[in-house]
């Protein structure tokens, strides 16, 4: 739970930025989050969390 708060407040933040430099614009925005809730309703959600939790105690693990 925790590791999925922190990708969201991450990829909120980047969001905020890109769309103030101008990267980002605003319908982008909005079809990257159409996005995320319409996959978040298939059955590619659960191979998307395992995918995201693998990779997330892969990096963890990692020591410099």
């Amino acid at each position: 739970m925790a590791v999925s708060i922190s990708v969201v407040l991450l990829l909120l933040v980047l969001a905020v930025v890109f769309m103030r430099s101008g990267g980002l614009k605003f319908a982008h925005a909005l079809v990257c989050v159409l996005l995320g809730f319409l996959l978040a309703s298939t059955s590619v959600a659960p191979t998307i969390s395992h995918g995201l939790s693998a990779t997330t105690q892969l990096v963890g693990d990692v020591r410099p």
